[in-house]
């Protein structure tokens, strides 16, 4: 930032200081240009021609430095035919005129006809009444008092635009210092967090900062609550395998004769586990893309063909909303449906019916069967991991609690209730809307 604003401010005032300088050296040029054509009009109008047909000045200059030879400002008139006439401080020299054409108009031009003594000449054709020849008047002056006030301006020009220059650049790095002072207060306070001593950014700063040290705080929360949530679930799985483990190891010790069904039997319990602990730890990787989303009909649609090939003679009907879309990974929200609509299929009397609804801030997707439905006393222990109400299905008896776990890791839920359409069970799922 101060590398860019001091390039700028650079390029800006060597701009400006040529446009500058130009048109104030024009300035200063033309009022010493307007003094040479005030000398040429005089000596015009001075002039008239004598007996001789020569030139001569009615009445001499004003100026004294013609008569000082070698004094810097010169005058010559010019004819055909006739002597130049000199001013004194010409003393043995003479103007060389351009040769121009003769148009009658003031011509200024820069000569060195002089050695050592640059010149501003200006010259002008003049028919004098009573004469056929063109005269010539030059007036000459030294550049050296044009050149002074030239030197004298840009060295000013430089030094006041180099001055404004430095303080600009010193203004930008004050305020890009400044400026971004709060931003390396963020970064004092994360290296605080880093180091154990806080766990948040408190620090007072700008309003223009504080949203991107909420969304710092809001991130540094989120991240908190998915590692509670993955010591929670590595212990859990650690303590639903140490029972499995003990009694495979208490039956292998005592080399009982049933050891091989113990095993599968404890295997199965140890495999229903890890299968339930993987789908919520797949649910809570997930839950942290900002962009997860899934459209319900789609998912429906899906879920309603794989079940058909499962139970061919279960008729499943879908009504609802079918633009409703849902803060949920599209593999969640499958998985999901297919565990309570599996149930509903297997456990039912035949029909299910699908209902999808959606107010502002939640979408509500009720599965109901035509089965003999769950107890009400029953209906809080079939979420347990495991629990199975009819062991005579096949089945891991982990379907609604996977179900449940997954639902409230979006932050939604799920619940059981008694169909009043077709008198048996009612599931009943909330899933954030988008």
């Amino acid at each position: 930032m101060i590398g860019i604003a001091a390039l700028w401010i650079t390029l800006l005032l060597i701009g400006g200081g040529v446009a500058l300088d130009r048109v104030l050296t024009q300035a200063i040029t033309r009022s010493f240009d307007d003094g040479l054509n005030y000398v040429l009009t005089a000596m015009i109008s001075s002039a008239e021609i004598g007996p001789d047909g020569e030139v001569r000045l009615i009445r001499p200059l004003a100026d004294q430095r013609f008569l000082e030879p070698g004094s810097g400002i010169y005058f010559q008139i010019s004819g055909k035919g006739y002597d130049d006439f000199r001013s004194r401080s010409l003393w043995d020299r003479a103007l060389q005129a351009d040769h121009r054409p003769d148009d009658m108009r003031a011509h200024v031009y820069d000569s060195r006809q002089f050695p050592g003594e640059d010149l501003r000449v200006m010259e002008r054709t003049v028919r004098l009444p009573g004469s056929k020849v063109a005269w010539k008047f030059i007036v000459a002056q030294a550049r050296e008092s044009l050149d002074e006030q030239i030197s004298a301006l840009r060295s000013t020009l430089v030094k006041s635009f180099a001055i404004l220059g430095i303080g600009l650049i010193i203004m930008a790095t004050l305020q890009s210092y400044y400026g971004l002072r709060p931003l390396r207060r963020v970064r004092e306070e994360i290296s605080r967090m880093r180091a154990g001593e806080k766990g948040r950014v408190t620090a007072p700063l700008p309003d223009e900062i504080m949203p991107m040290v909420e969304e710092l705080n809001e991130l540094l929360a989120h991240n908190e609550r998915q590692a509670e949530e993955a010591r929670r679930h590595a212990g859990n799985l650690a303590h639903a395998l140490k029972t499995p483990l003990t009694v495979i190891m208490n039956a292998a010790t005592a080399k009982t004769v049933d050891l091989a069904d113990t095993v599968i039997r404890e295997a199965a319990t140890m495999r229903r586990q890890v299968d339930h602990h993987l789908a919520r730890a797949r649910a809570v990787g997930r839950r942290g893309s900002a962009h997860c989303r899934a459209e319900v009909w789609p998912s429906l649609e899906a879920v309603e063909r794989a079940v058909g090939r499962l139970y061919p003679d279960v008729r499943l009907d879908i009504d609802g909303d079918k633009s409703a879309v849902v803060k949920v990974e599209r593999q969640d929200l499958d998985e999901m449906m297919g565990n309570l609509v599996e149930n509903a299929a297997k456990y039912g009397g035949g029909s299910v019916f699908v209902t999808v609804r959606r107010n502002s801030e939640m979408v509500e997707i009720s599965v109901e069967d035509d089965g003999t439905g769950i107890p009400e006393k029953e209906r809080a222990r079939i979420f347990d991991r495991g629990a199975r109400l009819d062991s005579g299905k096949p089945g891991t008896g982990l379907g609604l609690a996977i179900v449940r776990d997954v639902a409230e890791i979006y932050d939604g839920g799920v619940s059981l209730e008694e169909s009043e359409d077709l008198g048996g069970l009612l599931a009943r799922l909330k899933l954030p809307a988008v």
